[in-house]
This record gives C-alpha cells, structure tokens and sequence, in this order.
C-alpha cells in the first residue's frame, strides 16, 4: 500500500445445518412410461443446475468474509448500492416497486417483485406480499450469490416493504442451510428522524420492524443521528448517500482490517465471526484522537465513538466487542503513547464480557484511528 493510498483509506472518519437427504423409493407404475410421453421436460434431476454466467461477479473489495448484501425496500437498496459502490458485487436489490432502486444500479443486481407496485406503507400487507414472493426471492440467492457464509440484509425502518422484510427470514436461512453457510444472516436496519416519526405510520412500522428483527444480530442506524453529524456540511439533498457511504466504509475497513497481519496484534476473521454470530443489537463507531499521548485515552475513544456514531450507544455491558487501533510507526515506537494504547484495550475491553483487539500500522495517518463494535447487546439497550 503506498503512502498515498492512506489519505482515502479512513475518509468515512468523522471530524476530529445441510438439507436432509432423502431415499428415492422405486417407482413401478411409471417405469412402464415411455420416456418420450414426457419429451417437453429435459431433464428429471431432484437438482436444479444453474450457469455461473448467471453468478454474479465475485466481491473485489478486500474481506476475510464470504459476504453477501440484500437490500430490501427503498432504504435498503440505497445501503446495498452502496456497499456495491465498494467493489461488493455479490448485493441484490429486492423491491415491490421499480421506483425506489437507484438508476445507476444495474440490472443484474435487481429483484423486483411481480404484480405490485409498491406497499403503501402497509406493513401486512408487505409481509403477506414478500411470504407469496418468497421463491423469486431464494432463486435469486441461490442463482446470484452462489455461496456466501454471511448475508446482510439491509432494510429501512417506516416504510412498507423494508419493514416487513423479516418475512422473508425463513427464506434467507433455507437460503443459508442450502449452500452450507458456516455464517449468519445479520439485519442493518434504519430507524426514521424524529419528524418522520410524527407520522404514526412510519413509527408504528419502524417499531414494528425493530422488534421483528430483535431476536437476530442486528445493528440499528438512527437516521437522526445520522442527518444531526453531517448537518452544516452536506446538503439535504446529499446527507442520506453520504450516510450510507460512511457505514459502508466503516464496515468495510473492518472487513479489511480483518485480512491482515499486524507485527503487535491482529484482528481475525473467527474475531469477526464470534462478534458478529452474537444474537441481539450491535454497536458500530470510529473516531481519529490527534494526539494519543494522554493517560484518558480508553475514556475518550469510548466516549468519540459512541458521541459520533449514527447507532445508538449502549448503555450496559455487550457480549463481546473488537477494538481496532490504527496508528503511526511513530506513536507504537513511543513507549508513552504505547502505555496508553494498551491502557485503552483494557479500559474499553471493562465494557464488553469479551474484548478482540487488533493495532494495525500505517504510515502518514493523520492520528490515532478507532473502531469499535459492541456485539449482543441485551433487548432495550
């Protein structure tokens, strides 16, 4: 990586179980039946067989996942464009109406679901449309994606169609036992501003897909939280792309961050894995520290990154966690700032049953960089 390469790397920084198996019995009556009656039919294989031309192309942005993305709804296709943005192409885009997916997606991408032309909102009505569409939906999968271990299924909170994404739960782990996913599937979901929440409508759905999606991992994205950090410096017009482009970075560094070794401590994918596989709502936050040469530096990483982070912060200890430091050769060669980043790890860990750490090693980053996730957090925190 050259020194040039770290300038864009962390721009998304704020300011300072198998299908069972089945025994064919022999059928007599139609061994009797000549195999021309059924000419229209090419082949009798239990199997379906798909062309990898029908695959979409591999994920190109680095990751020590196998991971699939599914943006379900308006909202949802906006997050899943944008992690395609980043070079993941294994992301479908299912939707009831062809009005809500961004025109620079392409065609392949696409799920569109037939005979509708959007929920109104209506979140039963969106259930009982996505369970009858349920089969397009695996087709896709299953035709598209090929294999993947991890599937995220993003989806915004007050609409009708990405609220009632969790109808298509059942589809996505048939999906996931198919292929033999060593993984989870994991909700991203968005949580409306509070003027949209005065609408009863888009709160009931939002609430209602909140608690659809509790028992799951999930990670929740306060769309108020959002617009309030970036509001002054992005326009309304440009704060919701730019949001989901800032997730996007953020998870895809640690999906990055992930592949490498560090010469002091790394952060593997069983790290990731054990993080992300805990059930309950997730934490998501990255600060920059100027100058990590102070005996507080635990203290104020936790307090940056849950200040500056579009998911609400937790209030009680999580499952487990990951703390990922990104620092100059300078800062790991000063034995003071070292103390304190080891201080840090220990502090933050004080948070979390289990802490993984991982410190990584750039040169030219403009500070101290800090990730942090709080996994499995407890319902209502």
């Amino acid at each position: 990586m050259s020194d040039t390469d770290n300038k864009d790397e962390f721009d998304f920084l704020p300011p300072a179980e198998p299908p069972p198996s089945f025994t064919q019995e022999v059928d007599h009556y139609h061994e009797q039946v000549e195999a021309e009656d059924f000419g229209m039919v090419e082949d009798f294989g239990l199997q379906m067989e798909f062309s990898d031309e029908d695959l979409l192309p591999d994920n190109t942005a680095p990751s020590s996942l196998n991971i699939g993305f599914v943006g379900v709804g308006g909202g949802g296709n906006k997050m899943a464009n944008a992690f395609i943005e980043l070079g993941f192409n294994k992301a479908l885009l299912v939707n009831t109406t062809g009005k809500d997916i961004p025109k620079n997606v392409t065609e392949e991408h696409v799920v569109l679901i037939p005979d509708s032309d959007g929920i109104g909102k209506n979140v039963d009505y969106g259930k009982e449309v996505l369970s009858q569409n349920g089969a397009i939906v695996e087709d896709a999968l299953r035709i598209k994606l090929g294999k993947v271990d991890w599937l995220f299924v993003l989806a915004g909170g007050g609409g009708g169609t990405g609220s009632s994404v969790t109808a298509l739960h059942p589809v996505f782990e048939r999906y996931m036992r198919s292929v033999q996913s060593s993984g989870k599937v994991v909700y991203v979901v968005s949580w409306p501003t509070a003027q949209e929440n005065l609408n009863p409508t888009i709160a009931r759905n939002a609430l209602t897909l909140l608690n659809d999606v509790a028992p799951h991992p999930h990670i929740v994205l306060d769309n108020e939280r959002s617009t309030r950090l970036l509001r002054g410096r992005i326009g309304m017009l440009g704060m919701y792309p730019v949001a989901n482009t800032q997730f996007a970075k953020s998870f895809a560094q640690i999906l990055k961050l992930s592949t490498e070794d560090s010469p002091i401590q790394s952060f593997d994918s069983k790290d990731l894995e054990t993080c992300l596989g805990k059930d309950g709502r997730a934490f998501l936050g990255s600060t920059m520290i100027k100058d990590p040469n102070t005996g507080k530096l635990g203290s104020v990483i936790l307090h940056n990154c849950m200040n500056r982070s579009s998911c609400p912060p937790p209030k009680n200890k999580a499952a487990s966690g990951a703390l990922i430091l990104v620092a100059s050769e300078e800062m790991v060669a000063d034995p003071r700032v070292s103390k304190h980043l080891e201080s840090a790890i220990a502090y933050v860990g004080g948070r979390c049953e289990t802490l993984f750490s991982g410190v990584y090693v750039r040169k030219n980053v403009p500070g101290l960089i800090a990730i942090l996730s709080m996994n499995g957090l407890p319902r209502g925190n």
